[in-house]
């Protein structure tokens, strides 16, 4: 007997007949033996939905009171998928992220996990119940009398798989599995059978969307084996795992693009230590999660800092730079929100030479214009203009032959 936790994104439960099928799926896995655990997303777009309510009464709402509406949307879809599982004459139980026991920190909408107390999700097991828990929460312990717990969201189905100690984690989407870039922009991308951590982890960073990036890494801190197929076929999908020695490492696994950051570039400061302490400090106390930064070589002692940073985060990114640019002495600051992040990544490139290269003649040739430039053993990131992005991403896609009549 197994202990399976699975995972089903909102597209997956979009609609009644949608979490009629997914209970269908849940109560033949368990009549095949396994013990069965689900997270589920709100349902469709009702997230965005619930954001557009926010919007439309304040432009800046607070985040714990966001995460507070936010987290409705998954509750209303355990409610009901537990009566659809019910309906089929199978036992099972819903639970929030707080009655799991899912304790974070107090970084409202980033929220890390700090521990789960999985006590009452065994026992409905032993009782023999499909769990079905909300995802993308958990409840902060603040420091006082009494206790005043809030809701956080955070993706929890790999925490609770490790929390638990299954065999495996089951992410179910509207994709069959990780691509060698994204199927809608490049039509011959090929499904990748198996990827290691780290590559996964370039990839949720860069841009790819079928897992976060927190996600990957807990995963990989705490061994849990990540599945990734399609909530809509029995196709098999992805393994996400460690690399072993026997795994296809090929130069360059999969072309990324992200179209959801900002370049920000600060002009004209000092270029004398303490300047960057300075700036990345405001940003980091604004909660400001910043991707790329470049720094221009110094001529007649002042230099150009640039960095990225998700629209998301964009207002607070402007409030932190504003801040400071009088402490820093810069002459200006400017914002490009038209950029896109292009990157290639694969576990093969630590090992051949002449990727670079290759990557930045088959640009160069397409006559696409590479603003700033980031390296890690496994990734060659590039910002250029977003109007160039999926264009960049077949040119590349073609260069290092992923397309699926390549060699496997």
């Amino acid at each position: 007997m197994a202990v399976v936790v699975t995972k089903y994104g909102g597209s997956s439960v979009a609609t009644p007949d949608h979490i009629k099928k997914v209970a269908q799926r849940l109560v033949a896995r368990k009549n095949s033996g396994d013990q069965v655990i689900t997270v589920v997303s709100a349902m469709g777009d009702t997230t965005d939905e619930l954001t557009d309510l926010a919007d439309a009464i304040t432009d800046s709402p607070h985040n714990r009171e966001l995460d507070m509406l936010l987290s409705t949307g998954e509750q209303v879809t355990i409610a009901l998928l537990a009566m659809a599982v019910q309906e089929l004459g199978c036992p099972a139980i819903s639970f929030t992220g707080a009655q799991v026991g899912i304790l974070t920190d107090e970084v409202h909408s980033k929220a890390r996990i700090v521990s789960i107390d999985a006590a009452r999700v065994k026992e409905a097991l032993e009782n023999d119940h499909i769990v079905i828990i909300a995802g993308f929460q958990g409840t902060t312990a603040v420091v006082s009398e009494p206790p005043r717990p809030s809701v956080v969201i955070w993706p929890s189905a790999v925490a609770i798989a490790a929390g638990i100690d299954a065999d495996v984690c089951e992410i179910n989407s509207d994709v069959a599995g990780v691509y060698t870039a994204d199927p809608n922009v490049v039509k011959d991308a090929r499904k990748l059978d198996r990827i290691s951590y780290e590559e996964m982890l370039e990839l949720a960073a860069s841009g790819a969307g079928v897992l976060c990036m927190r996600s990957v890494e807990f995963a990989r801190n705490h061994g849990v084996t990540i599945y990734c197929r399609s909530s809509f076929s029995d196709e098999s999908g992805t393994i996400v795992t460690n690399e072993e020695n026997d795994m296809e490492q090929a130069i360059v696994a999969a072309v990324t693009h992200d179209s959801s950051e900002a370049k920000i570039t600060i002009r004209g400061v000092e270029d004398r230590p303490g300047i960057a302490a300075t700036l990345f400090d405001a940003l980091a106390e604004e909660n400001v999660n910043v991707d790329m930064v470049i720094q221009n070589i110094s001529e007649e002692g002042l230099t150009d800092i640039s960095f990225t940073v998700p629209h998301a985060d964009l207002e607070r990114a402007q409030s932190a730079v504003n801040s400071v640019i009088e402490e820093i002495g810069a002459r200006t600051w400017v914002l490009d929100e038209d950029v896109a992040k292009i990157s290639i990544i694969g576990g093969g490139m630590r090992t051949h030479p002449g990727v670079t290269a290759k990557m930045f003649r088959a640009l160069a040739d397409a006559d696409i214009n590479i603003d700033l430039i980031s390296t890690s053993p496994i990734r060659l990131s590039c910002i250029i203009a977003l109007d160039d992005a999926e264009r960049a991403v077949c040119v590349l896609h073609k260069a290092f032959g992923l397309e699926v009549t390549s060699a496997t």
